[in-house]
């Protein structure tokens, strides 16, 4: 649905990592999550990979416990891929309010490594978890840092902020791609196997050539094993017809079963009682019955003296005939459906020059659109690299890096699924500096900063529902830290951020400020989650800050960024 966003609104935490128990009220807008070194704050952003698909290490289970929980509560849209993929999984939505529905996830992983999901109250396997992290989260952390130094990652973002247009390129691109490739295997297959095909065409011509000189029929293998097991037993049948026909209807005069079931009908009838008369007619329908008897097995008699060695002969020729085809073909039935489809695959075959040449030219007329629709992709990926390269420029300035440059290079690669443009983002932290790959020239806080302004310009063509940041000001501080808070709290005006920092500059720009406490019993460090309003909030940035929580000018210093915050934010 149109402007209906998918939320994080809740998460809990059971045993995870130092976390006894924990809940993270979060919702729309910008949440800081903060807290004392080793209180567990990553243990948020580990607890919200479990949720999303990521892989299960029993290492983050807290030390003597049996297992960890986490359970998540998202307001989704009740329409469209989220809602499609959870039906799919068999789990259903909580009704929220109108056009939204409540998703309830869960994920359970043991001290030996096992782990369990659910999905919309329904079990469901980490790929379906997996599955709706593409529609839900984009997480940032050192790790996605590390992501954007690939060459696919770089072409990926590119791709993002050119939005619509570079996607439907895109997509035309990768179809003409698949039906290019697909034409020239078929030919190469085909030209590289002309020997093999030559070769199947004569076996077939001949196969095809013995069924049709053979003429089978549909079950006649079964119905000649059956007629020759007759003939060869025609004597013992012969008596057994005949003394059954005799039984019957004995033509020397003996007493039979017609004779005495006319009499017997004849006396019914003379007796003329009328209760004795449907017996009588049931008595004269048996008298029709082994008339027809008697009748069917002269017949069979007759039939059997037709027969003779001769026929017997004939019938093992047939059946010898027959047991060849089996033999080529593993059954009868085979060797007529070879007969049905055999004559198609031996005119594909015996049409392989034809057939080449109609390929080559569909071969080359698609190798054409590739070619037309890897130039309209390559265009607009220069166009956008030009844009993004200038907006991104623009908010590193921002970002305390008033003199870097950044420059998305897109040169002409090696042809792929994704196009023939090598894309590589490119950073000149100096004037007069010759721009570097940020994979090779960009320190730690550099690289968080150019992944930051990526995300805040892409923002505006292709938004995300949430975004994770797990330290994202890591290497930073002072004034670029307040723009870093800057950015973020811009980003959450059309999405959900969450952000794990230490920074007090960073958090003062959340409208939500969760703090992990550490707590330490003398046995087992636990830590807990608390929502931060007013003096305690304060308090929390003063330690940020200095280390003190108590300090009068650390406190009056968290009380300006905080106004900072509200009035920049």
């Amino acid at each position: 649905m149109a402007g209906v966003r998918p939320v994080i609104e809740e998460m809990r935490l059971r045993d995870l990592g130092v976390i006894a128990e924990a809940v993270l009220p979060i919702g729309p807008g910008f949440t800081a999550i903060t807290g004392e070194t080793g209180a567990g704050k990553t243990m948020v952003v580990t607890g919200l990979g479990l949720l999303l698909g990521a892989r299960a290490d029993s290492g983050a289970v807290r030390a003597g416990a049996a297992q960890a929980s986490v359970a998540g509560v998202w307001i989704v849209p009740s329409e469209g891929p989220v809602a499609d993929t959870v039906a799919d999984a068999g789990g259903e939505l909580e009704p929220y309010d109108d056009g939204r529905g409540e998703l309830y996830v869960s994920r359970t992983l043991t001290s030996e490594g096992r782990s369990r999901a659910s999905v919309g109250g329904r079990a469901a396997p980490a790929g379906v978890l997996a599955g709706l992290a593409d529609e839900l989260v984009v997480v940032h952390g050192q790790s996605e840092q590390l992501r954007l130094r690939s060459a696919a990652a770089q072409r990926d973002a590119l791709d993002r902020f050119g939005g619509a247009p570079v996607t439907a390129a895109r997509a035309t691109y990768e179809a003409a791609w698949e039906q290019w490739r697909a034409l020239a295997a078929q030919l190469d297959e085909i030209a590289g196997n002309q020997d093999r095909r030559r070769a199947e065409a004569d076996e077939l011509r001949t196969a095809l050539a013995l069924i049709e000189a053979t003429d089978p029929q549909p079950g006649e293998d079964d119905a000649l094993a059956e007629r020759a097991e007759r003939l060869a037993n025609a004597e013992e049948l012969r008596q057994a017809a005949a003394l059954a026909r005799a039984a019957f209807s004995d033509e020397d005069g003996a007493v039979d079963v017609s004779t005495l079931v006319g009499e017997a009908r004849r006396a019914l009838e003379r007796a003329g009682d009328p209760e004795l008369t449907p017996i009588a007619e049931a008595v004269a329908e048996l008298g029709y019955r082994a008339a027809d008897i008697a009748v069917q097995l002269s017949g069979y008699l007759a039939d059997l003296d037709e027969s003779g060695p001769h026929e017997l002969a004939a019938v093992e020729e047939r059946r010898a005939a027959l047991a060849a085809l089996v033999r080529a073909h593993g059954t009868l039935d085979a060797a007529l459906e070879l007969w049905n489809t055999g004559s198609t695959r031996l005119a594909e075959l015996d049409d392989d020059t034809d057939h080449l040449e109609r390929l080559a030219v569909e071969r080359d007329a698609a190798r054409l659109r590739l070619d037309e629709a890897a130039a309209a992709l390559s265009t607009l990926r220069l166009d956008a690299a030009a844009r993004l390269g200038a907006a991104v420029t623009e908010e590193l300035h921002a970002l305390a890096m008033p003199d870097a440059r950044l420059v998305v290079a897109v040169t002409e690669g090696a042809e792929s699924a994704h196009g023939r443009d090598d894309v590589a983002i490119l950073l000149a932290p100096h004037p007069g500096a010759d721009p570097r790959s940020v994979a090779k020239g960009a320190s730690g806080g550099e690289l968080s900063r150019v992944m930051l302004a990526i995300e805040v310009v892409i923002a505006g063509t292709d938004p995300v529902p949430t975004f994770v940041f797990d330290e994202v000001d890591a290497g930073i501080g002072g004034a670029a830290a307040i723009e870093v808070g800057r950015r973020l709290a811009r980003l959450a005006r059309n999405s959900q951020v969450i952000a794990v920092t230490h920074l007090a500059q960073v958090a003062a720009f959340a409208n939500n400020h969760l703090s992990v406490v550490k707590q330490n019993d003398g046995q087992v460090t636990a830590s807990s989650v608390r929502r931060l309003d007013g003096a305690e909030r304060e308090a929390e940035m003063a330690r940020l800050l200095s280390g003190l929580a108590d300090s009068d000018a650390a406190l009056e210093h968290a009380r300006e960024l905080l106004a900072l915050g509200d009035v920049i934010g």
